[in-house]
């Protein structure tokens, strides 16, 4: 079953090896979650332990919850706030300097639309792809097999069904691009090499 999962095929998720992983990742989540604020050495070692991927810099507010783990990969300098959830029964990538609000939800699992096989309990996953220096607002909703491009921002309790493109603004539900990040966005920050964007 495992092997059905990771080619995005229908999949059993009550395999025992499955659930063995999975009752590995919740117990380090738990450990993750009661860590205390300043022990941010204890934090790291138990992210690079649970996660597949994780680069310098990474913050992740707890509580966080995950399925596995491992199938998650995270860029430096990437912040997740508080309470975020990514069900990884697919791969998820997040790009380097990304912002993700609390309540963010990253969702690679999926369910059959015929009410047979899904009565069955059989289920299946598709990865997502999150690019470099996107901004995900608060309670934003990831469908499972979305990419976002580079330097995109969605607006808070957007719900993303399909892929969307770099540098681009989208809120909605579902989300919608409402226009292009222009040099009207732009400010000069300092101590910056280049103008900062700051979306309304």
């Amino acid at each position: 079953m495992k092997r059905r999962m990771l080619a995005g095929e229908l999949y059993h998720a009550d395999d025992p090896t499955l659930q063995s992983e999975l009752t590995r990742a919740a117990g380090l989540s738990e450990r993750y979650n009661a860590t205390a604020h300043d022990d941010h050495a204890g934090r790291t070692a138990l992210l690079l332990e649970l996660l597949g991927s994780v680069g310098e810099g990474v913050v992740i507010r707890p509580p966080f919850r995950c399925d596995y783990g491992w199938n998650i990969r995270i860029g430096a300098g990437t912040f997740v706030n508080y309470d975020a959830v990514m069900l990884d029964v697919a791969p998820i990538e997040l790009g380097a300097s990304c912002q993700l609000a609390t309540r963010v939800q990253l969702l690679t699992a999926t369910h059959p639309l015929d009410p047979g096989p899904r009565r069955a309990g059989w289920e299946s996953g598709a990865p997502i792809t999150i690019g470099d220096n996107v901004w995900l607002g608060g309670g934003v909703i990831v469908c499972p097999g979305v990419t976002i491009g580079d330097d995109t921002v969605v607006g808070a309790g957007a719900v993303v069904t399909r892929d969307l493109p770099a540098g681009v603004l989208v809120a909605g539900v579902p989300a919608r691009v409402l226009r292009r990040i222009g040099p009207e966005d732009r400010v000069e920050v300092p101590g910056l090499d280049h103008p900062a964007v700051f979306p309304p």
